[in-house]
C-alpha cells in the first residue's frame, strides 16, 4: 500500500495514525524524558487535522465531516490517557473484590479523559488551514482544553504538556512568574512550530526561526533566575534542620496494635532521632493505613521515649470527627508528647480512591472507594498554613501536589512546601516517577523549598529552582535530611489571569491574520 493509499484510507487516518500518535505521548514525561517527540507528535496532529478538514467532503462522504474531526482528537486522546495513566488501575488489586474493575478503569479513564482533545479537536478543526492564523487558534484551543480538564468536575491535571520539560530546570523558571497553565500554552505553541515548515505561506523559515530564539530566551532568562536566587539563599541565614523518612513499607492495612506498634518502631528507628538537635520529622502517608489517630495514641509510651521537646513529628494519618461523624485524610504536627500541635485536612480527595462520587447510584453496583471501608473522607475546609515562629509550611497531601491553585488560594505565603505521599498504590510503574514531577514545578512557581516524603515514591528535598538536593528512589528505604533555607517570598502571582491574557491574545493574533498571510 503506498503513502497516498494509506493517506486515503479513513481508519488509518481518523483512527490509527492518532491513536498511537496518543501513545507515544508518554515518553515526552518522566521517567523517560523524551521531550523531543512532543515536536513530531504535536505538529502530526496538527497537519492531520488539517488534512481531514481539507479532504473529508471528498474522501469521507459517507460520515459526517465533524465527526472526524471529533475522531481524530478523541482516538488521540484515548492514547495519550491509555500510556499516560494506565497504572492507576494497579491500585485496584489491593482489594480482590475490586479486581473486575481492572480492564473497565484500563480503558474507562482514556475513554472519559479522551473527550476532552475530542472537543478541541471538534472546535477548531472546521477552521483549520496551513496557515499561521491556524497556528494560533489551534494553541489557543487545546491550551483551553488542557485548562478545563484541570479544572472542571474534581479537575485532573495530569500530564499537561509542560510537564515534559521537568527535567530542563533553565526552561521551566518562567513559571513562577507566568504559573503553570500559561507555561503549558507556550508550551504547546513551542512543540507544534515545526508545523509552519508545512506551510505555503510566506516567511515561513524566517518564523520558524522564531522557535530556537524562544527556547535560547527561556534559558537565558532561567539562568538569570537561578544565579540571582542562588545569591539570596547564600544571604539568607533561616533555616530548619529536616529529616525525611522513607520507610519502603508494602502497600496493606493494619489490623492489629501489634501491627501498629511494629511500624511505630520501623519508622522511629529510620528516624534516628537526637535528642538535643532541633528537627522536623517528616513520615508519609500510608504508613498507618486503615489506622486512626486514636489507635496511634496507645502507643504514646514509644514517642516520649525515643523524641524530645527539641522534635516535631509530621505524619499523615486518618482522623475522626466524633461530633460531625465524619473522616479525614489528614496530616498532623505533634510533639514528643503525643500531642497534636496542627491538623490539616485534604481538600483534593481523589475521585473513587478516597470518594465516591454520587453514592447511592455507585453502591447498587457493588462499588466502593479503594481505601479501606466503605464510607468515603470528607474533604477540609479553608484552613491556615502551619505557622511556627518564622516557619510557614503549605501541607499537602498526596496527589493535592499536582494542584497549582492550592498554592495560590493558600492564605498565606509559604516560605516551605511539604508533601507527604503514599505512592505504593501504583506498584513499580511509571506512576511514582510522573508524580514527583509535579512537586519540582509547584517548588518553582512558589519560589519554595518541596520536602517530599513517600512510601515507595521519591523522596526528595526540592530547592526553589526545581533542582533535586538529595533524593531516596521508589523502592529505597531509609531517611534523608537537610536544613532548608526558609525564603520569605512576598510576591503572589495571579496565574489564571495571566494564562488568559495569553488566550486572548492568541485570539488577537488569529483574527488578525485570519484573512491576511494564508
Amino acid at each position: 500500500m503506498t503513502y497516498k493509499n494509506l493517506l486515503n484510507n479513513k481508519n488509518f487516518v481518523i483512527f490509527i495514525i492518532p491513536f498511537f500518535l496518543g501513545l507515544l505521548s508518554v515518553l515526552s514525561f518522566q521517567p523517560f524524558n523524551f521531550t523531543l517527540i512532543n515536536f513530531i507528535i504535536l505538529p502530526s496532529l496538527f497537519l492531520l487535522i488539517t488534512y481531514v478538514q481539507k479532504r473529508s467532503r471528498n474522501i469521507y462522504r459517507k460520515k459526517p465531516y465533524l465527526g472526524n474531526l471529533f475522531l481524530i482528537g478523541y482516538f488521540f486522546g484515548i492514547g495519550f490517557f491509555l500510556s499516560g495513566t494506565h497504572w492507576i488501575s494497579y491500585s485496584l488489586t489491593f482489594d480482590e473484590s475490586l479486581e473486575f474493575l481492572i480492564p473497565i478503569s484500563l480503558f474507562l479513564i482514556p475513554l472519559f479523559l479522551g473527550l476532552f482533545y475530542g472537543l478541541g479537536s471538534l472546535l477548531c478543526g472546521p477552521f483549520l488551514r496551513n496557515s499561521y492564523s491556524s497556528f494560533f487558534l489551534f494553541c489557543l484551543t487545546f491550551s483551553l482544553i488542557d485548562y478545563l480538564r484541570g479544572n472542571i468536575l474534581s479537575g485532573f491535571p495530569w500530564n499537561l504538556w509542560s510537564y515534559s520539560w521537568s527535567w530542563f530546570v533553565e526552561v521551566i523558571q518562567i513559571l513562577n512568574p507566568i504559573g503553570l497553565y500559561a507555561f503549558n500554552s507556550l508550551s504547546i505553541a513551542l512543540f507544534c512550530f515545526p508545523a509552519i515548515l508545512f506551510f505555503k505561506t510566506k516567511y515561513k523559515y524566517l518564523v520558524s526561526f522564531l522557535f530556537p530564539l524562544i527556547i535560547f530566551s527561556l534559558y537565558i532568562y532561567g539562568s538569570y533566575k537561578i544565579n540571582n536566587n542562588q545569591t539570596l539563599l547564600e544571604k539568607n541565614k533561616e533555616t530548619v534542620y529536616v529529616k525525611a523518612i522513607s520507610p519502603n513499607f508494602e502497600m496493606r492495612y493494619i489490623k492489629s496494635d501489634d501491627e501498629i506498634k511494629n511500624a511505630i518502631q520501623k519508622v522511629i528507628r529510620y528516624s534516628d532521632p537526637e535528642i538535643k538537635k532541633e528537627t522536623i520529622f517528616v513520615w508519609p502517608e500510608g504508613i498507618f493505613a486503615g489506622v486512626y489517630f486514636e489507635d496511634l495514641k496507645k502507643f504514646k509510651n514509644l514517642f516520649n521515649k525515643n523524641f524530645s521537646e527539641n522534635h516535631l513529628i509530621i505524619l499523615g494519618i486518618n482522623t475522626e470527627d466524633n461530633q460531625k461523624g465524619d473522616f479525614y485524610n489528614s496530616i498532623l504536627v505533634l510533639n514528643n508528647k503525643l500531642e497534636v500541635l496542627y491538623k490539616y485536612d485534604k481538600k483534593k480527595l481523589v475521585p473513587f480512591g478516597e470518594f465516591l462520587p454520587l453514592n447511592n447510584f455507585f453502591e447498587r453496583f457493588g462499588l466502593k472507594k479503594v481505601t479501606q471501608g466503605y464510607g468515603s473522607f470528607s474533604s477540609g475546609g479553608n484552613q491556615n498554613n502551619l505557622e511556627l515562629n518564622t516557619l510557614s509550611v503549605l501541607p499537602l497531601i498526596c496527589y493535592e501536589i499536582i494542584f497549582p491553585e492550592l498554592i495560590q488560594s493558600s492564605n498565606n505565603k509559604s516560605n516551605l512546601i511539604i508533601n507527604i505521599s503514599e505512592d505504593a498504590w501504583f506498584g513499580n510503574s511509571i506512576g511514582p516517577h510522573q508524580h514527583f514531577a509535579k512537586a519540582i514545578f509547584r517548588s518553582i512557581e512558589n519560589n519554595t523549598f518541596v520536602v517530599r516524603s513517600a512510601n515507595k515514591g521519591i523522596s526528595a528535598f526540592i530547592n526553589n529552582n526545581g533542582k533535586v538536593i538529595k533524593s531516596l528512589k521508589p523502592n529505597e528505604k531509609g531517611s534523608i535530611e537537610l536544613n532548608v533555607p526558609l525564603i520569605n517570598n512576598k510576591f503572589k502571582n495571579n496565574n489564571d489571569l495571566i494564562f488568559f491574557i495569553l488566550l486572548f491574545t492568541y485570539m488577537i493574533i488569529f483574527l488578525t491574520l485570519k484573512n491576511k498571510l494564508q
